[in-house]
């Protein structure tokens, strides 16, 4: 019996992609799947938050999130974009949905780092540079998150209470932010060594004190 020709391919995109290019597929495809665990954990901690966006439940919240690269350009959004966004929502005074705003911000930046794409084939170039920055500027964020405290009170939250709740050490301990945060990190730490590896560039590496730093550019 002869075998079709191609017959074991499942599809003609993969003519188009190395295997660095699937490697980046996965990694993008689990950049996002974070972000949507952050997401849900991060409303199912602040149901306020959902509410402050017009939505009927958490779920109607979550869909809106779904196109994370389009969240940020929305009216929603204030107009604002990447890092900047996601600092507007840790502030005080912002009006909005914290929650959109924060992983919509962090969903923004890592679309930067991937240049924009959801899908790798040959003839894209990632860079590496972009994809450490971006791992370093998770880190920041999820500091900033989990020290970020309001001054003021604000309705029945007092001073001094975080503006997101995420970790929780009391009364049971919930590390849960921290782990999928530290997923993110090594996530995009990995791909950016492999993609360094590939270009045979080296990627320059900043120390930072995690208290004072600054988000590092992806443009």
């Amino acid at each position: 019996m002869v075998m079709p020709l191609f017959g074991c391919v499942s599809s003609p995109k993969q003519f188009a992609k190395t295997d660095v290019d699937r490697l980046a597929d996965l990694h993008r495809h689990e950049a996002n799947a974070s972000l949507g665990r952050l997401a849900e954990k991060l409303y199912r901690r602040n149901p306020r938050e959902w509410k402050k966006g017009g939505h009927a439940n958490l779920d109607a919240a979550l869909l809106q999130l779904s196109d994370l690269p389009r969240y940020a350009a929305s009216t929603a959004a204030g107009g604002q974009r990447g890092t900047i966004l996601l600092l507007a929502g840790l502030r005080e005074d912002y009006p909005r949905d914290r929650v959109a705003a924060f992983v919509g911000g962090l969903g923004d930046m890592l679309n930067d780092a991937f240049n924009g794409k959801t899908e790798f084939f040959i003839l894209d170039d990632l860079d590496a540079q972009k994809l450490h920055n971006a791992a370093r500027n998770v880190e920041i964020a999820a500091w900033k998150l989990a020290n970020a405290r309001r001054s003021q009170p604000e309705g029945d939250l007092p001073a001094g209470t975080p503006i997101l709740f995420s970790n929780e050490m009391t009364p049971v301990q919930n590390l849960s932010f921290e782990r999928e945060f530290g997923r993110l990190v090594g996530n995009l730490d990995m791909l950016s060594r492999i993609v360094a590896d590939k270009t045979s560039r080296s990627v320059v590496k900043i120390a930072q004190n995690l208290a004072t730093a600054v988000f590092l550019p992806i443009k």
